[in-house]
């Protein structure tokens, strides 16, 4: 566990290091911030009741490039400079690689949903606000994060070039949210049942809600192992070659 300490702090500090992070959150939070306030509040005085619905939505979206941008480099990078091969020859497994990497993505996204706090503080204060969506939304957007990260680094332990491990990304991602979602208005019975459990637009839908359902949490932290093991395997097969 402290090899993986060690690396997450590693990276965080990368992350600061450089203009990256400072650049990702002030993009992520003028996008969310935006939306927010310009169209999500609009109608509080009409309905009554006051909501970050559309803060959970655009920052679902947002997230869908953030990470990808974030995770892009985090191996790919150290591939092509040598500096993995550097990291491999101390004491710690490619497993404790990724973990060190995956905590540290997902600590900048946590950081990043940190600073939109005062949304929710100052949205409460507008009308009536269902604080148990609120929070669940929140979480909901942590749980897809974590999807998202294991996806990145898997996709960034593929290649030495950043874009391309950026696109890679991309295109693993519009499956579980884009074409699954769109498949089961074509497909019958039991298949579109399938498909849309496998759709992860819905389960975060449904976590927006309110309702933390079962289901929608394994599947999310299946999607979550199956990514992280994904890229160790990657990593390994450096040394089989």
């Amino acid at each position: 566990m402290h090899a993986v300490w060690t690396i997450c702090k590693r990276e965080v500090n990368a992350f600061f290091d450089s203009l990256t992070a400072y650049v990702l959150l002030v993009i992520f939070l003028g996008l969310s911030g935006t939306f927010t306030w310009l169209f999500g509040q609009g109608d509080i005085f009409f309905v009554g009741e006051a909501s970050l619905d559309v803060f959970f939505q655009v920052s679902f979206w947002t997230l869908f490039f953030f990470i990808p941008a974030v995770t892009m480099g985090m191996i790919a990078e150290e591939r092509r400079s040598g500096t993995l091969e550097i990291l491999a020859t101390k004491p710690v497994s490619d497993l404790q690689i990724v973990a060190g990497k995956w905590l540290a993505a997902l600590g900048l996204v946590a950081i990043a949903l940190a600073f939109t706090l005062p949304y929710y503080v100052t949205v409460a204060q507008l009308g009536p606000i269902d604080h148990g969506a609120t929070i669940s939304g929140y979480i909901g957007l942590l749980l897809v994060s974590a999807v998202y990260v294991s996806i990145g680094l898997f996709a960034s332990s593929l290649t030495t070039n950043q874009i391309v491990a950026f696109l890679s990304s991309l295109f693993i991602a519009v499956f579980l949210h884009l074409l699954f979602g769109q498949m089961t208005s074509i497909l019958p019975g039991l298949a579109a049942d399938i498909v849309g459990f496998l759709d992860l637009q819905g389960h975060f839908r449904t976590l927006s809600r309110g309702v933390i359902d079962t289901a929608s949490v394994l599947y999310v932290a299946t999607l979550t192992v199956v990514g992280a093991l994904a890229a160790t395997v990657s990593l390994k097969s450096r040394s089989w070659h």
